[in-house]
Formats: structure tokens, sequence, C-alpha cells
């Protein structure tokens, strides 16, 4: 008996037309480094009494579809996924040379299906009505890059043979973290030893009363953007900014080429002021717990610069 194994996983995800429908067809097949979407169902215990001393048969609690999907940053893949965070991007370019322009603060998101399939079994459940609830990155010296995303899902439903045909696969090109850069007020920012960046769209969970214990849906709420800078002290630049209470702009990006790059662009951030500390003789540190607040547009801009002409 054939038993499953991570490196035979498979991930094929379409975007819906109606939410919670599954696709029939127009299925990619997505490099990710982990998965936890699923759905789970929990027992509620008997609460009977006057039956003897030995309880009576559980019930069946609501279904619960979620989890968090890590993935590579790569020139194309991550595209989709930013369109499912985000929103369809506005895309401009030729001959190989496109920049999709996606922006924070979009009232209607986008939902997919994912099967996430162990052949062996076989076991190819389908997770529809997929939402992106957060969005999170970690920048260091060294490494792959990747992101986790928080999705929040409807239900799934099982199958022992797979629904997504021969799904669309692109070239992987991942990014790497020694291709990362971050900008101040678009300026160059040195001494960071590390950073982060979280979005969230706050998706609230529509848990109206039906008889398959789904939720309707997922509405985006108050979105946010926080993150770190953990910097070697080596000047005020920052502490000043955080004193002042002064916004700034931050840029994360990475880079392959002028025409094969990432840039996230945080438009409005402030800093606290940290606590610093002096814990022996080597060098002094200082981290920063930034947030975000919408700029002149948006507080959030990602541009995504690849030879793939749409993401619509």
């Amino acid at each position: 008996m054939a038993r499953a194994v991570g490196a035979r996983s498979q991930f094929a995800a379409a975007f819906e037309t109606t939410y919670g429908t599954a696709p029939v067809s127009g299925y990619l097949k997505l490099p990710f480094v982990s998965t936890r979407l699923s759905s789970e169902q929990g027992l509620i215990e008997s609460d009977l009494l006057g039956l003897g001393r030995d309880p009576t048969d559980p019930i069946r609690d609501v279904i619960n579809a979620d989890g968090d999907v890590v993935v590579p940053v790569d020139l194309r893949n991550f595209g989709h996924w930013l369109k499912l965070l985000l929103g369809t991007p506005t895309s401009t370019g030729s001959a190989g040379a496109y920049t999709h322009t996606f922006a924070s603060g979009g009232w209607t998101l986008p939902s997919l299906s994912a099967e996430i399939g162990t052949p062996e079994v076989p076991s190819f459940p389908m997770v529809s009505g997929v939402k992106a609830n957060t969005l999170a990155i970690q920048m260091q010296r060294s490494g792959a890059a990747s992101a986790t995303i928080g999705c929040i899902a409807q239900g799934e439903t099982s199958a022992t043979s797979t629904a997504a045909g021969t799904p669309t696969e692109a070239v992987l090109d991942r990014f790497n973290q020694f291709q990362a850069a971050i900008k101040k007020d678009g300026v160059a920012l040195g001494n960071v030893t590390g950073a982060s960046l979280t979005y969230s769209n706050n998706l609230d969970r529509v848990e109206t009363i039906r008889n398959d214990g789904k939720i309707d849906g997922a509405d985006p709420g108050m979105a946010t953007l926080t993150g770190s800078l953990d910097v070697r002290f080596a000047d005020t630049t920052l502490l000043d900014a955080a004193i002042a209470g002064t916004a700034m702009e931050l840029e994360f990006s990475y880079t392959i080429s002028a025409t094969k790059k990432l840039v996230l662009t945080a438009h409005k951030v402030f800093l606290p002021k940290p606590r610093r500390s002096i814990s022996g003789p080597g060098g002094i540190q200082a981290s920063f717990a930034w947030q975000a607040a919408k700029g002149a547009s948006r507080m959030l801009t990602a541009v995504l610069s690849n030879d793939v002409a749409s993401y619509a």
C-alpha cells in the first residue's frame, strides 16, 4: 500500500467566477513550501443526563476551513498570490517586459479553489472559497525568499481523482534574500540586519445559519500593514524620526534585473521609539516595530515586473 509523501503532493488552483464554486478549468500548478490549508469539523460532547454514566453520541460542530500556505517569492507565480490578496492589478508593457501594479484598499477581493492532491492514496480534496487574509514576508541576509499566506476558505470536498486536469505550470524563477534591498524615502537604508512586513485584510467570516456548516463568505475589514526593522545602532536617523513622529516611505524589494523584480512600498510609515539596551561587548542593535497608514492614495503598492502578460 502506497503512503503519501510531501515530495509528490500537488497544489493546483484556479480563480473562481462564483464564490465557493470550483471552476472546471483554468487551473495553475503553484509551487509551495508547506500548507495547512484544509477544513476541520470538531465534535461537541453530549450534555444529556438521565441515561446513565456513559455519554451518548457526540454531535458534529461547524466546519472551519482555513490555514497558512508558505510559498516561494518568485518572479511569476507570486503574482497570483498578490492578486488573491489585493485584487486584479493594472498591467502595462509589451514584448516580454510587463509591469503589474497591485494596490491595497480594494473593496472586492477574488477567491480561488485549490486542489491539494496526494496521488499515492489517492486523495484530491478541493478547498473552495479561498480568500487571502494575510501576507507575511521576512527579510534576512541569506536564504531563499518565502512568504506566508494566511487563507480563509468556505469548505472542502473530498475526491479520489483530480478535477484540475493538467494545470498550467510557469517557469520557476525564485528570488533570494541576497537580492533584497530596503529604502527609506527612496534612499538605501543602511545597517539593517533584519526586516519583516505583514499585511492583513482582516477578513470577517460571514457565519450564517445553514445546514452544511459552512460560512457564506469572508468580507474584507479595515486593512493593516505592520512590520519590523532590526538595525545596528550607527546613527540616529530612524530614532529621530520616531521621536518626532515623522512619517516615511519604506520600500522593500527583490531584484534580479531591471525587468525582473518585486517592489513592495509602504507609503506612510510611523516608527515607535524603541527601548535601547546594551547586553554585552558586541554591536548594539535597535528594533523598530513600525505601522503604516494610507498615503496619498493607498497604504501599500506592490509592483511585479516580469514576462507574464496579464494576471486578469
